[in-house]
């Protein structure tokens, strides 16, 4: 029998009617000889009431926990004492129950997924995304897509698939790659990102191009990375940075609007990198709450205080009061991010006490009027060099926020651009340099001219981040259309025009036949679907994800493939004592 509606979709107009509902059973109760059962499908719940000289009262005493059923029944209100608002105002009086399949009791109570171990929920992911919580991400997650769609074809965007199986390209994490069994000794890569298709894109005339695109990188897995996820692709030709930004601060205010019923404030604010590093100590600042840095270098330069007299660069933090464990925990925190510790000092009224107080008399007045930090307060101190400075008292920062939920009360998101990172990044270790996003960005007009010389640690990309809620949840940047520019781009990488030839031979040939000025953006989807929902992993909204291992529990992958599978492919694989 068809199906009257989902359960979400009944309203008070169907009081007093026959309704068919399909779905499991949530739950079962005996009481007085009646059966209530709750019915759930994917929109919500519904109770029903089987009395027992009811026809259907045989086939409802069969129905346990996650059986499939149809019920048929008279729609209707509930006592007005049992009242709470909503579909649980109204229940179903059965009239007909058919057990549409039967159901093994299963490995964990789903109204309990939270407290359930991860590593079960993904072995048995598909019980797992049964909860009415799973099944929330994955509707707004689709309501992402629709909207993203809709406006992308309103805005006259092509959608274009690119390949999964292509060339190995370094592009900042290893490849997946895939042997082949047509060409014996070589291999594909999973694609990365659609990067150079999308750039080849705008060089055959596509201007507007997108899709929601699967990558694949191999690299260390956390929270917020999957070795094969989405992200939303997008390419325009003919466009300067502010055309990028303006569009994806549409795009992404109208998605928030349609999925969320939520408005983003637009204009997003712009911070440059250097201005998020040195005011944060992110390039991707969480800036629902303040907590910023001063610059207190000046201030101890020519001091007795050796360890900030001598240091290129002293930051700090005014902290609400925290008790000694908490000062040790965050020291922990800056160590980890590569301070070589944390000094503090906590005001008592005029003065200071604790941690270096004995050293900082001379600077007292002054770091009460600079840092306004209030009585109890507590001060924390970063020094060194500028980068390892802000990174370490920029992850306290972060710490603090966590401790003292200093967001609440505040926005539920925060959307900002992070612009203007550095085109080029030096390897300190091998004192070579490389690229900050990839080898194809362009570098600020003004600055070509420093490719080469002592100056391109200076050069200024054109690139862009779309920063919220501290997640990076977008890259990109002005590409380079120019063929001269991007064998400067090389050069300066370290890359010989055979190297470059070899690795993007086709792509630099394609550039020679007249490339437009182009740019572009990839949004990680996952990544913004789970800030969106509010869940902690990306895995999480994700259907079928891999644990922080890498591993697919359920299907149970990867896995070992037979030899003949391996001859086919011309490969042998060495033992452990080869």
């Amino acid at each position: 029998m068809k199906r009257t509606a989902y359960i979400g979709q009944l309203t008070p107009a169907h009081a007093g009617q026959t309704v068919t509902l399909q779905g499991w059973v949530n739950r079962r109760r005996d009481l007085g000889g009646l059966i209530f059962l709750e019915l759930r499908d994917r929109s919500g719940l519904v109770q029903v009431q089987v009395e027992p000289d009811s026809p259907a009262f045989a086939q409802a005493d069969q129905l346990r926990a996650e059986y499939v059923a149809e019920i048929e029944g008279t729609y209707q209100a509930r006592p007005e004492s049992q009242r709470k608002g909503g579909t649980a105002d109204y229940e179903v009086i059965a009239a007909r129950v058919r057990v549409l399949n039967a159901a093994k009791t299963p490995p964990f109570e789903l109204d309990k997924g939270d407290s359930v171990a991860e590593d079960i929920r993904l072995k048995y992911r598909y019980l797992d995304l049964r909860r009415p919580e799973m099944q929330r991400h994955l509707m707004l997650r689709s309501k992402a897509v629709a909207s993203i769609t809709t406006f992308l074809a309103a805005e006259g965007f092509v959608q274009v698939e690119t390949p999964m199986l292509t060339k190995s390209t370094p592009e900042g994490a290893r490849d997946f790659l895939v042997p082949s069994r047509l060409n014996p000794g070589e291999f594909y890569a999973l694609p990365q990102s659609p990067q150079l298709f999308k750039q080849l894109l705008m060089i055959s005339g596509i201007d507007r191009y997108y899709q929601l695109a699967r990558c694949f990188r191999d690299e260390d897995l956390r929270a917020d990375r999957q070795p094969d996820f989405t992200q939303l692709d997008m390419e325009l030709s003919f466009v300067e940075q502010d055309d990028v930004l303006e569009l994806n601060e549409r795009l992404l205010s109208h998605v928030f609007q349609d999925a969320l019923g939520v408005t983003l404030p637009v204009p997003f604010p712009r911070l440059t990198y250097h201005d998020a590093m040195d005011t944060y100590g992110s390039d991707k600042p969480d800036l629902r709450f303040d907590l910023a840095f001063s610059d207190v270098t000046a201030l101890f330069q020519g001091g007795d205080f050796k360890a900030f007299a001598e240091a290129p660069c002293v930051k700090v933090i005014a902290a609400p009061e925290l008790t000694r464990r908490q000062i040790d925990e965050l020291e922990r925190v800056a160590k980890q991010n590569g301070a070589r510790g944390l000094a503090w000092l906590r005001r008592e009224g005029d003065t200071f006490t604790g941690g270096i107080s004995k050293f900082v008399t001379a600077q007292t007045a002054a770091l009460l009027d600079l840092t306004a930090v209030p009585d109890g307060g507590t001060l924390l101190f970063s020094a060194g060099p500028w980068k390892s400075a802000v990174s370490a008292l920029g992850a306290v920062r972060l710490a603090l926020r966590d401790v003292f939920d200093l967001t609440a009360g505040g926005p539920a998101f925060h959307v900002s651009w992070v612009v203007d990172f550095p085109q080029l990044d030096l390897d300190e270790e091998s004192g070579t340099w490389t690229y900050m996003h990839h080898p194809f960005t362009a570098p600020h007009p003004d600055d070509v001219a420093l490719f080469g010389t002592e100056r391109q640690g200076e050069i200024r990309a054109q690139a862009y981040d779309l920063v919220l809620n501290g997640f990076e949840v977008g890259g990109g940047s002005i590409r380079i259309h120019d063929p001269a520019v991007q064998s400067q781009m090389f050069q300066a990488i370290g890359f010989t025009a055979e190297q470059a030839q070899d690795k993007f031979g086709f792509f630099l040939d394609a550039l020679t036949y007249g490339t437009p000025p182009h740019g572009g953006i990839a949004w990680g989807f996952d990544r913004l679907v789970m800030v969106m929902t509010g869940a902690s992993s990306i895995r999480e909204v994700i259907a079928f994800p891999k644990n922080n291992r890498g591993i697919d529990l359920m299907a149970v992958a990867p896995s070992v493939v037979d030899n003949t599978q391996l001859g086919d492919l011309g490969i042998q694989l060495a033992t452990a004592s080869e």
